[in-house]
């Protein structure tokens, strides 16, 4: 479970709870009408820009952004290291018996014992990587077009309280209180729009480019491992990915032994 977006939506939360809190009634920020226009309009243009499939595939892409911790490249590659030294040691059979919880290396393993020509698991793993980044892509710009709806639709219903304000100018006492309500909905679109989707739509682009790069690691390492390649030389080949700093972990393991 990735802690920081959770902390990051209940912190912005609760700091803008206590900001009205504090500031006097809590009641006054509460407009049903306001809620209805912002969060309803925004799910409305939602399904026109995108398909019904897309909107929800995209709930299920952001639910990474909670649930799902990625590997670190540095143990992902301790680990391709370790399954060279097996298929070189026992043959590339041998990784037929390997257990990986990532789906992908898990492929990439079967797709080597079962003797698959090098171009033929470049190719399936590099489609794979693809069509994955392409979800990914889907998911992003759902949650960034609901971000860009959002604070329109604030500005929309804050219009719609201001036309009624202006119906309704024989009651000079109501003027005060009726523009209030009509700018709640311009504060609703803002807090929709910058609390929760675009930092989701940041957040899944991030997790994308590492998912990515990891992917990358393990293609790039079951290479390697068709060709024959030393696991020394494969290890040199994979700290390429990594940082200067991060290049050090490489083989800790192994020495801890």
């Amino acid at each position: 479970m990735d802690i920081a977006t959770i902390i990051g939506l209940i912190g912005g939360t609760l700091l803008v709870l206590s900001a009205v809190i504090l500031g006097g009634s809590a009641i006054i920020f509460i407009n049903i009408p306001g809620v209805l226009i912002v969060i309803g309009g925004t799910l409305a243009t939602c399904f026109i820009k995108f398909s019904m499939g897309d909107v929800i595939n995209s709930i299920k892409v952001v639910m990474k952004a909670f649930m799902v911790k990625m590997e670190a490249p540095d143990k992902i590659i301790n680990k391709m290291i370790a399954l060279a030294k097996v298929a070189k040691k026992e043959g590339l059979i041998a990784l037929e018996k390997e257990e990986m919880s990532d789906k992908f290396a898990a492929k990439s393993l079967l797709y080597l014992a079962d003797g698959y020509d090098e171009g033929v698991i470049n190719e399936m793993l590099n489609k794979d990587i693809r069509l994955t980044v392409q979800r990914h892509s889907i998911g992003q710009n759902v949650f960034k077009g609901m971000g860009a709806s959002a604070p329109a639709f604030g500005m929309i219903g804050t219009l719609i309280g201001l036309v009624q304000m202006l119906a309704n100018m024989s009651d000079p006492a109501s003027i005060g209180p009726s523009m209030a309500v009509a700018l709640l909905t311009t504060l609703y679109g803002a807090l929709v729009a910058n609390l929760v989707c675009l930092p989701l739509a940041d957040k899944l682009a991030m997790r994308s480019q590492q998912e990515q790069e990891s992917k990358n690691i393990i293609r790039e390492a079951a290479m390697g491992i068709s060709r024959g390649v030393s696991p020394m030389v494969l290890e040199e080949t994979l700290k390429i990915y990594l940082s200067p700093k991060e290049r050090d972990k490489i083989g800790l393991e192994k020495k801890d032994e």
